[in-house]
């Protein structure tokens, strides 16, 4: 094993929304900072344009990673059937692997969560069987954290059309996208039925913004690396911030094996194998955990010690529980008019209504349009389901139906269940011999019966909004996760619940941080990667205030 001499203040693990977040804003606070990310650049060059092999449709490989090198064990909960999955199967929950994360090749719908989002229990009561809770934190928390993540980031929007929230303090620095054709479709369907409608804030430059370009509007935003730089994430603003600093060194190929304390379990750094497979042992006076709601769960499992037998902040056996992700109902509608104006990137219009307040069932979403979907995947989660995948009857209906159809779509407010789970598979290990993930259980059944709930206004949408044609697939039980992962080490102010404090703080560990989804009690109903920017910078503060 090789020990690091150099003396960082702060190890931040994960360099994707929150943790290059956190290294930016530390390293120019003056700490010294190693960032470590298990993966690469995630460029145009690196990740390609590859219908067939990106993070959207991953059927036959990823192009942000991780390798095959990193397995997952996947246990279905009807059956208890354990699968051992490469990142590209059903059942991995992926997310990118690179410096930026998702942020790299995400679609960058910039909401901030709802009020309500942080008090889902006081507001609907707590379902048998669920593990629905508030925060210990609330909406007024986060809002200058929104708004400094709107700014440094780069975000277009109307903030006085966001009437489902509070006042904003300032407008978005960037106005938002124009209303694409299809979106004005959808615009008059939503007039006809009485539906309030805003244009989705983007983290993408509709004008020259940070040093980056506008976006050109080339329709491959989501799964894909910007060609001109002009999406907007961790990768090209907080993180290259903390190497111009010169306080910040960045580690990739970097895999985290564990995390090192002393015999009295105080935490003291971290081992990892580095991009030629050699043990690196690094200290630091705080470490900040920020590899995604599965990773960093699986970090603290693996964590163990005679001082921590159950893994470093698991002393509650909390640690991987309510993991959560979105739901994504989807109605998909066919015109007898072409709807696409071949311009990206995606959603223009959206309807905020049923986020809460519907009757019979718990929380709720955002309605959006879809982003521009490529010919397979329209191929492939769009076709007319009365046709088969193959054959002269199917290629002319997508020959003549390809910018004829749409879907509407939004992430549900998932209810959290401590079945669905993060633990250490007892057998299975990756290439460097650290044991891999074991994902079991499912989301509660009221998310199922929200989800249905959303799947019949988008239906009501598209009607109105004139489809002569509409179907979708019935919402069912099932694990999430995915790009959206949350929940597995929740904040919280009793340990008994919860695995860190309201300032994302493992509890019983005062130099222990967490700096992704993994801390979120409930994961909104809207995309949720504004919500951990925020957080990370509110973890910052705290760190520079407290180190």
């Amino acid at each position: 094993m090789t020990d690091r001499p150099t003396p960082y203040e702060v190890i931040v693990v994960g360099a994707g929304a929150g943790g290059g977040v956190i290294a930016g804003v530390l390293a120019e606070a003056g700490k010294r900072v190693l960032l470590l990310e298990r993966g690469g650049t995630l460029d145009l060059a690196t990740t390609k344009r590859d219908h067939l092999r990106n993070q959207r449709l991953s059927a036959y490989g990823v192009n942000a990673g991780p390798s095959g090198s990193h397995p997952r064990v996947f246990v279905d909960w009807k059956t208890g059937e354990a699968r051992t999955l490469a990142p590209w199967e059903d059942g991995y929950s992926n997310n990118a692997a690179g410096i930026g994360g998702g942020t790299a090749v995400y679609g960058a719908q910039a909401w901030r969560f709802h009020p309500l989002d942080f008090r889902m229990a006081s507001t609907y009561g707590v379902p048998d069987g669920s593990s629905l809770a508030d925060w210990p934190i609330g909406y007024g928390d986060l809002a200058p954290f929104y708004q400094r993540a709107e700014r440094e980031i780069g975000v277009a929007g109307d903030a006085s059309a966001m009437i489902h929230l509070p006042p904003y303090e300032a407008p978005y620095p960037m106005a938002p996208f124009p209303v694409s054709r299809q979106g004005e479709t959808l615009r008059r369907g939503a007039d006809a039925l009485g539906w309030a409608t805003i244009t989705p804030p983007l983290a993408v430059n509709t004008e020259p913004y940070g040093g980056r370009p506008a976006c050109i509007r080339c329709q491959h935003c989501i799964g894909f690396a910007c060609p001109v730089d002009s999406k907007n994430g961790s990768h090209n603003t907080l993180i290259p911030r903390a190497l111009a600093s010169g306080r910040c060194d960045l580690v990739v190929g970097a895999m985290a094996e564990r995390l090192e304390t002393d015999q009295a379990g105080r935490i003291l750094g971290v081992t990892f194998f580095d991009a030629d497979g050699q043990r690196v042992s690094v200290r630091a006076e705080v470490v900040v955990l920020a590899g995604g709601a599965i990773e960093t769960a699986r970090l603290l499992l693996n964590s163990r010690s005679p001082a921590h037998p159950g893994g470093i902040g698991n002393g509650n056996d909390q640690v991987g529980r309510n993991l959560q992700g979105h739901y994504y109902p989807t109605a998909v509608g066919l015109f007898s008019d072409d709807l696409w104006d071949g311009l990206g990137p995606g959603p223009s219009t959206a309807v905020t209504r049923f986020g809460h307040g519907n009757e019979g069932v718990i929380g709720g979403a955002m309605l959006a349009d879809d982003f521009v979907q490529t010919p397979i995947i329209t191929w492939k989660r769009r076709r007319d389901p009365d046709l088969p995948f193959w054959g002269a009857e199917a290629k002319e209906w997508m020959r003549r139906n390809y910018r004829r159809v749409t879907d509407v779509k939004g992430p549900v407010q998932e209810i959290p269940s401590p079945d669905a789970r993060v633990t250490i598979d007892p057998l299975v290990t990756d290439r460097w011999g650290i044991p891999v993930v074991r994902l079991s259980g499912a989301t509660h059944p009221e998310t199922v019966r929200t989800a249905t709930f959303m799947l019949d206004r988008a239906v009501e949408w598209l009607g109105a909004a004139g489809a002569v044609k509409i179907w979708g697939t019935p919402p069912s039980l099932a694990l999430s996760g995915g790009q959206h992962q949350a929940g597995t080490c929740r904040m919280g102010e009793e340990p008994k619940t919860s695995v860190t404090d309201r300032f994302c703080r493992v509890h019983g560990h005062d130099n222990l941080y967490v700096g992704d989804g993994s801390v979120h009690v409930t994961n909104g109903g809207f995309n949720p990667f504004l919500t951990i920017m925020a957080l990370a910078y509110r973890t910052a503060d705290h760190i520079t205030n407290h180190w």
